[in-house]
């Protein structure tokens, strides 16, 4: 009869047990020692050796010859154990024995000595599933059993467990198989097996598996049953990998921000009875191998996915912001929450998609930070949105009109920027390229046309300050760069230094020299800026400024 692969080379020994070297070593010099616990705690995610290591350890412990802390599996003890014929060695499901008089029955039993072996060993699976009362009947029982009694508990979820059952339990934590010990261990399994395995196919198998050496044997029984070599594509095929071009292909639909062929896509899915929650988790899963892609150089390592596919994820996820993707993740989880509650799946999952493609149908926090983040890689491109093209104009010569012109003494700029702001990050070779004179005005000074350019390199290096740069303008004077604004707070950041040398260093790095910064302002903003003496008088003067009527009585 035939016996599955995770069954049949399930470790023997402390050191066939993979990946836990921290956990197999202690008890190793434990049984070697004689220094054994009443109680051991085995906790750790599902598949990484915790059932094995206590069906070994309960060997080790009732065995006649032990090697080296291992049970020599040759003796009787250890062949009744394997064979179960010795039944001092009792496993115990909880997720199906968790009353009291379960544990009642077995604190009764753990008074009689064992038959055979040394030790009467009670391995209690899933202990996490066990009632409070249950918990309260095994405690007394746990703090003090009989000499001849040990106790091995396995859990997924320690957390559920009450502190007074881990205080007196000596803990172990097992944790995730690396994926080249798997990959190793599965090569070893396939050449005893006489199954073809290619090296790649390993890999996968071990990426796909999570850590779980179980899943991983597992799915190497489902590829061999295809009956030939277990390549990538065969593995992707088994656990389901294969035929996810529609995800892929409707990424690329809200990429272009294409509603209808979005819609389109989900129609054709849902004609040909794909389940919309799997749509979703499938969606969220690609969503986040294109942020592993965006975030990380090492992307390849922590994407499970077919090696063909990683470059394609990589160029799709350039084609989206960190922030967008963030934001589609967002509502993507949270259209898998309405789907379980929801009467139309399928409308659930077509206002989602519909609200990928347009990120301005979502007005929360992330979706608003995510179409900042849009425009920005738009700026970065060059893709300069219309209103920018339109403040990119020469500014009309009327400005002139307030500034002296160029014969007479120099307008001095704010005492901040009285020097010129050094940048030692700048490099030394890039040529200097004066702002071209084809925008020079009548009295000499030039519109600074590369102030959209300065702008963008802003951005990247000093955000805050940018915010109080809207609709400004710049033209140069001699050494003076003087930036025209409406915002009067301009000049108090360009007192902090930090913020002038970033201006400067933008300046910089778009035209390749150095200019002296200053303010730019009209009679009118000279007016308003003024600050009245009376404190009252200067409110009302600000009330009237914004239209507001101010009635005397």
């Amino acid at each position: 009869m035939y016996q599955v692969l995770y069954r049949k080379w399930r470790p023997q020994t402390f050191s066939d047990v993979v990946g836990q070297e921290h956990v197999t070593a202690s008890l190793c010099g434990a049984v070697k020692s004689g220094r054994l616990s009443h109680a051991y705690l085995f906790t750790g995610s599902r598949g990484t050796g915790k059932t094995s290591c206590a069906k070994i350890l309960a060997k080790a412990v009732n065995c006649e010859h032990p090697v080296d802390g291992n049970p020599c599996n040759a003796c009787p003890t250890c062949r009744g154990i394997d064979d179960g014929s010795i039944l001092d060695v009792i496993e115990i499901d909880a997720a199906s024995n968790n009353g009291v008089d379960n544990i009642r029955d077995l604190r009764e039993e753990a008074n009689y000595t064992p038959t055979h072996a040394k030790y009467r060993v009670y391995i209690i699976d899933e202990v996490h599933m066990l009632s409070t009362g249950a918990f309260n009947a095994l405690l007394k029982t746990l703090e003090e059993p009989p000499e001849h009694v040990k106790f091995i508990l396995a859990t997924t979820e320690v957390h559920k467990l009450p502190s007074t059952i881990l205080s007196r339990c000596q803990r172990f934590d097992f944790k995730r198989i690396e994926p080249k010990d798997i990959a190793a261990r599965l090569a070893y399994v396939a050449g005893q097996e006489s199954i073809p395995l290619t090296e790649e196919g390993a890999m996968l198998i071990a990426r796909i598996s999570d850590g779980a050496m179980r899943d991983a044997l597992s799915l190497l029984d489902r590829c061999a049953a295809y009956g030939k070599e277990i390549t990538e594509e065969v593995v992707s095929d088994a656990a389901g990998l294969a035929g996810r071009e529609h995800l892929f292909r409707l990424t690329d639909a809200v990429s272009a921000g294409d509603s209808a062929r979005a819609l389109s896509l989900i129609d054709e899915l849902y004609n040909n009875a794909c389940n919309m929650e799997r749509l979703v988790a499938d969606l969220i899963s690609h969503f986040r191998n294109m942020m592993i892609a965006r975030s990380v150089s090492n992307y390849p390592d922590l994407i499970v996915c077919p090696k063909s596919e990683l470059e394609q994820i990589y160029t799709q996820a350039q084609k989206f912001t960190l922030g967008r993707i963030l934001s589609a993740m967002d509502v993507l989880n949270d259209a898998a929450f309405r789907l379980k509650g929801g009467a139309n799946r399928r409308a659930t999952v077509e206002m989602a998609v519909l609200r990928l493609c347009s990120p301005q149908l979502d007005t929360d926090t992330s979706a608003l930070l995510a179409r900042i983040a849009e425009l920005e890689r738009k700026l970065e491109n060059g893709i300069v949105p219309a209103s920018v093209k339109q403040d990119s104009k020469p500014a009309e010569p009327a400005s002139s009109q307030t500034v002296a012109p160029a014969a007479q003494k120099p307008v001095q700029p704010p005492q901040a920027a009285e020097r010129p702001v050094q940048n030692p990050a700048a490099p030394t070779s890039v040529p200097a390229s004066p702002a071209k004179p084809a925008n020079a005005q009548p009295n000499g000074d030039v519109v600074f046309d590369k102030w959209n350019e300065a702008l963008e390199r802003l951005a990247r290096i000093d955000r805050p300050v940018l915010t109080h740069m809207t609709d400004s303008k710049a033209i140069i004077r001699g050494e003076f760069l003087l930036i025209q604004t409406t915002n009067p707070l301009l000049g108090e950041f360009l007192k902090t230094g930090s913020h002038a040398n970033c201006i400067a260093r933008a300046v910089y790095d778009v035209t390749g020299k150095r200019y002296k910064l200053g303010i730019f302002n009209t009679p009118a903003q000279a007016q308003t800026a003024a600050p009245k003496k009376d404190p009252l008088e200067n409110l009302l003067h600000r009330a009237e400024n914004l239209g507001v009527q101010v009635v005397e009585q």
